[in-house]
């Protein structure tokens, strides 16, 4: 596969040629490298993560064509949107669902990650075709993938992770997350500019305001690799920042990346795996904290997984206290039906063992020793 025959596919798609900053093809052509001389796809893998490049390739076509139509969206504000990240694994996802049952807020919907355009209606957040068909494809999922469902489950109308915002700028950890490209790791680390990638992710929030509009409210566990271009993109951004034991962390996201790749590949390293995001882990903690001595220590408001456990509500009150903003009673008593109906292990329970990574709860704590006495992360013995 070759770029321009994944344009020529996705444009076939969506009847569309124009794919806006052109940018993204730097990404795209060291994904197909990377693909080509790394991967160790079975055929059926392979079909998968070539089919996902043409479908955000049109992904990415829709977005411009839709905005050629109607180019005053880009005049629309997005104003104070929150961010939510940290290590991923260290209840992100609970923080955001809460956040998203405020109807004060928007978030970006798993279902909109895949079919966008036309821009939904307030109705259509939860019902119609494109919400059904996605809803479909998750029960699929639940049902032939269970492993998976338990450790991260979201229906079509779940909040999702804004790197599906990147992914049709080619710069995003979902392609890593699929299979041990070494290159395109490196690139995506440490070489790549992000800023492209953000000025698209906003274009498509742009987009999928015109009808629904709310306080956009966002999560992505790897936002800490990027927090400069973001607030670039977003300078009156409120960072949210979550907090958890490093040892759960890896061993929790090493089992997911163990399921995840075992999809696209029967080869799947799995020392490989613990080596290679111990050293990611490392880069984000770097990062956010180079960005906090660079603008200040309460640039990031931090919240620690062990307080989202114990008071889930409280600590999300607290969120709105650190930004000012008013927690209405609509809102808490939608969080609290929320609480009532997920309860912890609704689709599964989660176990995973470190030693499978070549890894240890001592080992993983003592690399991250500074980082735990830094934010005081409660750990286990």
């Amino acid at each position: 596969m070759t770029v321009e025959k994944i344009i020529a596919a996705a444009s076939a798609q969506t009847g569309l040629t124009d794919i806006g900053d052109p940018s993204c093809l730097d990404g795209l052509q060291r994904l197909l490298d990377a693909y080509a001389g790394e991967a160790r796809f079975t055929e059926r893998g392979s079909a998968m993560a070539h089919a996902d490049l043409v479908t955000y390739m049109a992904i990415r076509m829709k977005v411009e064509g839709w905005l050629k139509d109607h180019p005053e969206l880009l005049d629309a504000p997005i104003e104070k949107p929150l961010f939510v990240f940290g290590l991923p694994r260290t209840g992100t996802t609970l923080a955001i669902n809460l956040l998203n049952a405020d109807p004060a807020r928007r978030s970006f919907l798993r279902w909109e990650a895949y079919d966008p355009t036309p821009p939904a209606q307030r109705h259509e957040l939860s019902a119609g075709p494109r919400y059904q068909a996605m809803q479909d494809k998750t029960q699929m999922a639940l049902k032939f993938m269970p492993e998976i469902a338990a450790i991260h489950y979201e229906d079509a109308d779940s909040p999702t992770e804004c790197q599906f915002l990147m992914t049709p700028s080619f710069c995003s950890q979902v392609y890593e997350s699929q299979a041990d490209i070494p290159s395109y790791r490196q690139w995506f680390l440490h070489e790549a500019d992000y800023r492209p990638a953000f000025r698209q992710h906003k274009r498509t929030l742009q987009v999928l305001q015109q009808h629904t509009k709310g306080r956009w409210t966002l999560k992505n566990p790897w936002h800490p690799l990027y927090l400069d271009a973001l607030t670039e993109t977003y300078p009156d951004a409120q960072l949210v920042m979550t907090h958890r034991d490093p040892a759960e962390v890896v061993g929790s996201i090493c089992s997911l990346i163990k399921y995840v790749r075992g999809v696209y590949s029967d080869d799947v390293d799995l020392k490989g795996i613990g080596e290679s995001f111990m050293d990611t882990f490392q880069v984000m903690i770097d990062r956010a904290d180079a960005f906090k001595a660079k603008h200040g220590a309460d640039a990031i408001h931090d919240v620690q997984y062990a307080d989202i456990v114990r008071d889930a509500i409280g600590t999300v009150r607290g969120i709105y206290a650190r930004f000012d903003e008013e927690f209405t009673p609509e809102a808490e008593a939608a969080m609290q039906a929320y609480m009532a109906d997920n309860q912890k292990g609704k689709h599964g329970k989660h176990s995973y063992d470190l030693a499978e990574y070549g890894l240890t709860k001592e080992a993983v704590r003592e690399r991250f020793k500074s980082y735990i006495e830094r934010y005081d992360i409660p750990v286990k013995a």
